[in-house]
């Protein structure tokens, strides 16, 4: 299953497109969807499913022309939804512009299959109150949204954040998955479970005391 990156953006949010030869997923489209409807068509693949993984205005931003373009199933998780009338749920924080209005239903946890795409939707709180990643154990990929990053973790100073909650997200949801396990954050370079777990200075085994996200 290739997994596609699109920085998207005015804060360049990684969105990725998961495909087959037929259909494909996004997850976390955080701008303009140009180049993604383009590289749908180009290879005449299905979008079904639009996952988010948490409500920040980054990760919003381009989901309703990818909706109208496609009529793809939008997923969010429920427990953000209070966050859609803040600035950072809507948008407007530093000067930047408000999020265009699109429907969702509500991102089910646990064992879920979205198209053609089985995966498990974990609860990964502590960014904001219902973030969650999604690990597909068949590829040994798992998408953390603003989790967990390359050595770093996911700032938690906006409303609904929880420094001590994200750490122990990480240390207890995606810390016990398979080392090799790569990790898509929603911004920066991939990386890997085991290297996190090893050398990031947040949340891995070497983590000073007292340590905030970046």
């Amino acid at each position: 299953m290739p997994i596609v990156t699109f920085a998207l953006g005015p804060l360049e949010t990684n969105c990725y497109l998961l495909h087959d030869t037929t259909q494909a997923v996004a997850v976390d489209v955080g701008g303009d969807p140009a180049d993604m409807l383009d590289f749908l068509r180009e290879r005449g693949l299905m979008l079904t499913h639009i996952l988010i993984t948490h409500q920040h205005f980054d990760h919003l931003y381009g989901v309703a022309a990818l909706q109208q373009a496609t009529g793809a199933q939008t997923l969010a998780p429920a427990a953000d939804d209070c966050l859609r009338a803040s600035s950072v749920g809507r948008g407007g924080q530093w000067g930047l512009p408000l999020v265009p209005d699109f429907a969702a239903e509500p991102l089910p946890l646990g064992e879920q299959r979205f198209g053609a795409f089985a995966m498990q939707v974990l609860e990964t709180p502590g960014h904001t109150p219902g973030s969650v990643s999604l690990y597909v154990q068949e590829e040994k990929a798992v998408f953390t949204g603003d989790a967990l990053f390359y050595r770093s973790v996911g700032r938690t100073d906006f409303p609904g954040g929880d420094a001590a909650q994200l750490i122990r997200s990480i240390r207890t949801r995606l810390f016990t998955l398979p080392e090799d396990t790569r990790v898509f954050p929603g911004h920066g370079p991939e990386t890997r479970v085991g290297d996190e777990r090893a050398g990031n200075p947040y949340c891995g085994d070497f983590a000073m005391p007292g340590a905030a996200g970046a």
